[in-house]
C-alpha cells in the first residue's frame, strides 16, 4: 500500500473525478457511505450521534455522513462551526441535501457548544488533510471543547488540526480521536509515534479512488500489508534438502547475556534456515547445546565474550550483536568481520553500539548490510532528531551515505532502504515491548538472508513476520503476559 503526500492525495481525487468520470459531489457521497459502513459496524443505531462540521470539503463529508446516518435510524445532531471561511461548493450542496432530513445548528461562539450526554458519539468533520496552517480562533476553541469531553470521538479522514505529512508545532491544537477513518490510503502522520494521541486507532475505507493513478504514481513511502509480504515468500520445493535453505552463522552472547544468543538462534531456526552455527563465548557452550540442540556451536577462546571469528567459509549469511557486549576483543572481531565478510550481514544490539563508539567502522560496512536499531541505538548512530519526521529523514540520509538498510524498530517499524524508500510495517503490538524481541528479529532476518532472500526483501518480510508472530502471541497470552519466547513459538506462515 502506497503512502501519498497531500499534493498527491489532492491529485488522486482530481484524477478520479476526471477519468471515472464522477462529480466531486458524488465522490464525496461515496466516501461518506464508506465511512458510515464502518461506523454502523462499530456503533448500533441506539447510540445518538453529534457531527461537528467545518465549512470546507471535510465538513461536506460530515453533512453527508449525518444525512446517511439519519436515514439509517440514528438520532443525529449536526453542528456547523461559523468561523468566517467561505463554504466550499460541495459543502453547500450537501447542506441543501440535508435540509429535508435535519436542521444544522450553528456554533458562533463557545457559548453555543452543546451539552452532550456521555452516550453520544461525536464525529470530527471540521478540517481535512488539506490543512495548511495551525487551527486558531473559534475552531481551536471547539477542538479543545471536544477533546475535553468523555465521549467517543471519531475523525473523518484525519483529525482536525493534524498535518498529514509534516510535523505539528508543540502548541498546535489538534483533535484527539478514539478512531480515525481515513479514505483509501494511510497518511504518513498515522505511522509516527509522536502523533499517537491525534490518531487513535486508525482504519482505511475504500472509496474507489483511481487504481490507475495509484499504480502509476511514484512514492518513496509504503505500508507493508499481508498481500505484499506473502508475495515475497519463496515456496519450499519438494526435492529440496537442508543445504537448499542456507547456512546461517549467528555470533552472539557474553557472560550473563546468553539468553540473547539463544533467542536469536531459535528464531533463526524457526524461520526456515537449513543449517545454523552459533559462535559463542566459552561460558555459553552448554547453555547453547542444551537450549538450541538443532544448532551447531563453535566456541570462542575467550570464556566470557566474543574475541574472534569462527570459520565462515560455508556461511550464506551472518548475524552479529545480540548480547555480545563491547569488550575490546569484541570490537576487533567485529572490525575483522566487516573487512572480510563476503556474505550478507545483519548487525544488532551491542554490535550497533560498537559502531556508534567506533565511527571509523561505519565506512567499512558492506553494501546492503542490515542494521536493526531501536530509537536510542539509532540516535547514538546517526545523531539526535527533534521529532520523528526529522528522524526519518536522518535515517534516509544515513542509509544513503553508508548504503545500508535500516530497520528502525518500534510500532510500525520503518525499513529504510539506501534508495530512500521507507516501508512501514503493519503487524505487531505493544506486548512486544519486552526484552529479547529484538534478538528474535535478528534471528528471523539472518535466516531469510541465509536462504538467499535479497537484503531489502529479507528486512521487509522479516519485520512483517516478526510482528505477525507477536500478534499471534498476544492473542494467546495477552499483551502484558507475553515474552520473547512466545513470539518464537508463534513464528510460521
Amino acid at each position: 500500500m502506497k503512502i501519498f503526500n497531500v499534493e498527491q492525495i489532492r491529485a488522486m481525487d482530481a484524477y478520479t473525478i476526471a477519468h471515472e468520470p464522477i462529480s466531486s459531489l458524488d465522490l464525496m457521497e461515496r466516501a461518506s457511505q464508506a465511512f458510515v459502513r464502518w461506523f454502523c459496524n462499530q456503533y448500533v443505531n441506539t447510540r445518538p450521534v453529534a457531527v461537528f462540521c467545518g465549512k470546507g470539503n471535510n465538513g461536506g463529508d460530515g453533512l453527508a455522513i449525518a444525512r446517511i446516518l439519519n436515514s439509517g435510524g440514528y438520532d443525529v445532531a449536526v453542528y456547523v462551526i461559523e468561523y468566517g471561511t467561505n463554504a466550499s461548493a460541495d459543502f453547500q450542496n450537501n447542506l441543501a441535501r440535508l435540509q429535508n432530513h435535519l436542521t444544522p445548528k450553528s456554533i458562533q461562539s463557545t457559548s453555543d457548544f452543546p451539552k452532550l450526554d456521555k452516550n453520544v458519539v461525536c464525529i470530527d468533520a471540521l478540517l481535512g488533510s488539506g490543512l495548511s496552517r495551525p487551527v486558531t480562533g473559534l475552531l481551536a476553541e471547539v477542538v479543545e471543547a471536544l477533546n475535553a469531553l468523555p465521549n467517543r470521538l471519531v475523525a473523518v479522514d484525519i483529525a482536525s488540526g493534524l498535518y498529514a505529512d509534516r510535523p505539528n508545532a508543540a502548541d498546535d491544537v489538534i483533535i484527539k480521536p478514539d478512531f480515525t477513518i481515513s479514505f483509501q490510503l494511510p497518511k504518513l502522520a498515522f505511522l509516527l509515534p509522536q502523533n499517537a494521541e491525534y490518531v487513535g486507532e486508525w482504519h482505511i475505507v475504500d472509496i474507489g479512488l483511481s487504481a490507475e493513478y495509484i499504480r502509476q504514481t511514484e512514492t518513496s513511502l509504503h505500508y507493508t500489508e499481508k498481500q505484499t509480504a506473502c508475495k515475497l515468500i519463496k515456496p519450499r520445493q519438494k526435492f529440496s534438502h537442508k543445504g537448499t535453505y542456507g547456512h546461517a552463522v549467528i555470533i552472539a552472547g557474553s557472560f550473563g547475556k546468553m539468553g540473547a544468543a539463544v533467542l536469536s538462534g531459535k528464531a533463526c531456526l524457526r524461520s526456515g534456515v537449513g543449517l545454523l552455527t552459533m559462535h559463542i563465548p566459552g561460558c555459553g557452550y552448554q547453555i547453547t547445546q542444551i537450549s538450541v540442540p538443532e544448532a551447531m556451536a563453535t566456541v570462542d577462546h575467550n570464556e566470557k565474550c566474543i574475541s574472534e571469528l569462527p570459520d565462515l567459509a560455508s556461511a550464506t549469511a551472518i548475524g552479529i550483536g545480540p548480547g555480545i557486549g563491547q569488550d575490546i576483543g569484541t570490537v576487533k572481531a567485529l572490525e575483522k568481520l566487516l573487512e572480510t565478510s563476503e556474505v550478507p550481514l545483519i548487525i544488532d544490539a551491542d554490535a550497533l553500539n560498537i559502531l556508534s563508539q567506533n565511527r571509523d567502522l561505519l565506512e567499512k560496512l558492506p553494501e546492503n548490510t542490515i542494521l536493526t536499531p531501536h530509537p536510542k541505538e539509532f540516535q547514538r548512530l546517526a545523531g539526535e532528531s527533534s521529532n520523528e519526521y526529522e528522524r526519518l529523514e536522518t535515517g534516509r540520509k544515513f542509509a544513503a551515505k553508508y548504503k545500508v538498510i535500516i530497520c528502525l524498530k518500534g510500532a510500525n517499524t520503518a525499513v529504510i532502504l539506501p534508495n530512500g524508500e521507507v516501508h512501514f510495517n503493519s503487524t505487531g503490538n505493544a506486548g512486544m515491548a519486552t526484552g529479547g524481541t529484538g534478538d528474535v528479529l535478528t534471528g528471523i532476518i539472518t535466516s531469510l538472508l541465509a536462504q538467499k532472500y535479497a537484503p531489502a526483501e529479507a528486512a521487509i518480510l522479516g519485520v512483517y513476520e516478526h510482528g505477525l508472530a507477536g500478534d499471534r502471541a498476544a492473542e494467546m497470552k495477552g499483551q502484558s503476559a507475553m515474552i520473547a519466547s512466545d513470539v518464537i513459538d508463534c513464528l510460521g506462515w
